[in-house]
């Protein structure tokens, strides 16, 4: 029955084809082996912490200097956290906002906001920190940036999308965005302004990939795959002739999206009909080679 129950939960969690339980996992695991190693200390097994020298080693400096003697930190720094609430809230935005994203764009768009806001927040934070002056024991760590970036991109795209809250009741997201964005930008001013920066940064790359794909212009093509030849005429006999190419003709337009988009922020995703899922599916899945 167990053996049943991890089976589910795996295939629940880790094969939906969604990257966010993945970082959530990473994001644990680092936390919990860091405080375990301290732990180590505490209980006199270890001679020394290794809290504070992990914690510096893996997260990204303030300038150049310091940056180019730890260089994987552009990677680790991401996935560093060392307050238990802050782990927390992180990961449960990302959850809900990963959610969001799915239900409307697909897995590559998400990778790239993701990881070139991530790299764009952590080049731009490294630069700026080089230029103002910061104390040495400054350094950026955890996953706020490339997660404002995501907020940001599903915002412009949707800005009507409601959410339902227990005690407080309906409030628009772009409301719950501008104030999570506005207290993480405030505290950021007040205790590390290259970081401030960078995160005004990023969800602006955010805002201006949704403007782009809304025009047309689908930044995360470069992380699509080579197309290959196409495969040599085979005749088939009968009436079971695959279609797996689509024609640019069977795709929803716009406006037919916009329509779509409109009806989930007044009355939610479920009121959609089944047509209206799968042509929602479709447009999400647009990426793929399409005949002309």
């Amino acid at each position: 029955m167990n053996n049943i129950g991890l089976k589910d939960f795996w295939r629940q969690t880790y094969k939906t084809g969604s990257p966010v339980p993945l970082v959530i996992s990473i994001q644990v695991c680092l936390f919990v082996l860091i405080y375990f190693l301290d732990l180590l200390f505490e209980l006199k097994i270890v001679p020394q912490s290794f809290l504070e020298p992990i914690v510096r080693r893996l997260s990204l400096p303030s300038n150049f200097s310091a940056f180019i003697a730890q260089p994987w930190s552009l990677i680790t720094s991401n996935f560093v956290y060392v307050k238990l609430l802050t782990i927390l809230f992180d990961s449960l935005w990302l959850y809900w906002v990963g959610q969001i994203f799915f239900t409307f764009l697909n897995k590559r768009q998400f990778l790239f906001v993701y990881i070139a806001s991530w790299l764009l927040g952590s080049i731009l934070y490294v630069g700026f920190g080089s230029l103002i002056p910061v104390s040495d024991s400054v350094q950026l760590m955890g996953g706020s940036l490339p997660l404002a970036a995501v907020l940001a991109a599903i915002v412009t795209l949707i800005p009507k999308y409601e959410l339902r809250f227990l005690l407080i009741g309906t409030v628009k997201l772009k409301l719950v965005a501008i104030i999570y964005f506005g207290l993480e930008f405030l505290t950021l001013t007040m205790t590390n302004r290259p970081a401030a920066i960078s995160y005004f940064a990023v969800i602006l790359f955010g805002m201006g990939f949704t403007y782009a794909l809304k025009s047309g212009m689908d930044w995360s093509t470069i992380f699509q795959k080579k197309q290959q030849k196409p495969a040599k005429m085979k005749v088939v006999v009968g009436n079971n002739i695959p279609t797996n190419r689509k024609h640019r003709y069977d795709l929803p337009n716009q406006d037919e999206i916009d329509a779509i988009l409109d009806k989930i922020s007044v009355s939610g995703y479920d009121s959609l009909t089944n047509h209206e899922k799968e042509t929602l599916f479709r447009a999400s899945n647009s990426g793929d080679k399409v005949d002309g």
